[in-house]
């Protein structure tokens, strides 16, 4: 919150159109007063954010004056997303584990549910979290399709695919001749979804069927993609979905997973996701859920009759800055 508030108040901003500014003059340009100010940029100094000149009293970007604008506002984002999503919540995380529910949106919003429901009726809640999750989507699902297989004609059916982004970007990134690609969501989803498909001109090659994934699967397709889904369940809801996926596909079907991972040696490691996921899923989103090692998920596909195929996680030296979710794929085939 120190830093992001740094942010907020536009001392940033004014650093990068001029340098060597004073606490005197940072107050005037954030409306805070210059003890404040001097208070509030001993941490960005201490950690080599900014600079500060004794001799002159002046600030100067340090650090900050070298990041790309397109990482820092990846950052900036998420910084925003724990504000608004996270920081009252996790006042909350015990009572939310007791209780298995997420407790601060009752407390905070008088909303009895889930953050996926809150966010259809609160601004603040939306606009935060939708704006990392679509930073996140068009991070991430490039990766998944340039790593898996859907075979020319393919009937493909995106489970929880939400308003259809997932479609579109199937028939965008794996387009063949025959390709038809189904979202499957819950009912309200549909006229949205619809809309979408007809402003991304796919609207003769997608379709949508309404259902809940835990009542029964659309049967009648050869792969069936689960995206930005499975984490947030516990192990019984993860079984249950994946049983009614095998129970839609014929044997030989395929499934192709994307969920964060946890690296199979949680002591030492230096993975982010470990520190945030936790609070996140059981405090300020489902009251439960959170992502598993791919272990654990690949036990969990044997068990509802597919056999994995291929395993594939991301190389954090490798992922874009300001990016800190370690993704995995699975890929599994139905054999029982």
């Amino acid at each position: 919150m120190n830093l992001l508030s740094v942010f907020e108040l536009g001392i940033v901003d004014a650093l990068r159109a001029e340098t060597g500014l004073t606490a005197s003059q940072l107050a005037v340009t954030s409306g805070a007063t210059a003890d404040a100010v001097e208070q509030l940029l001993l941490l960005p100094v201490k950690d080599g954010f900014l600079a500060y000149d004794e001799a002159t009293g002046g600030y100067s970007l340090d650090e900050l004056g070298r990041v790309d604008q397109a990482d820092l506002q990846r950052l900036l984002s998420l910084m925003d997303m724990i504000k608004v999503v996270m920081l009252r919540q996790v006042f909350y995380l015990t009572d939310s584990v007791r209780e298995r529910t997420v407790v601060g949106l009752k407390s905070l919003y008088g909303f009895d549910g889930n953050l996926y429901g809150a966010v259809a009726e609160h601004k603040d809640l939306r606009d935060s979290w939708a704006t990392l999750m679509n930073n996140v989507t068009a991070h991430i699902d490039p990766w998944f399709f340039a790593n898996i297989d859907v075979p020319a004609g393919s009937r493909v059916l995106d489970v929880a695919g939400n308003t259809g982004l997932g479609a579109i970007l199937t028939h965008q990134l794996k387009n063949s001749p025959g390709l038809r690609v189904t979202t499957f969501d819950l009912p309200e989803k549909q006229q949205e979804c619809l809309e979408n498909f007809r402003t991304h001109g796919v609207a003769e090659h997608c379709s949508f069927i309404g259902g809940d994934v835990f009542e029964s699967v659309p049967s009648g397709h050869d792969i069936v993609l689960i995206k930005h889904f499975l984490d947030m369940f516990d192990r019984e809801q993860v079984l249950r979905i994946l049983t009614g996926v095998s129970q839609a596909l014929e044997v030989g079907g395929q499934v192709n997973i994307l969920v964060p991972v946890y690296p199979e040696e949680t002591r030492g490691a230096t993975n982010v996701d470990i520190d945030f996921f936790p609070a996140f899923f059981l405090g300020c989103t489902m009251g439960q859920g959170g992502p598993q090692k791919m272990s654990t998920y690949q036990g969990w596909l044997e068990q509802c009759g597919f056999t994995v195929t291929r395993t594939l996680t991301q190389e954090p030296a490798t992922m874009a800055p300001g990016t800190f979710v370690v993704h995995g794929i699975l890929s599994a085939t139905k054999t029982s």
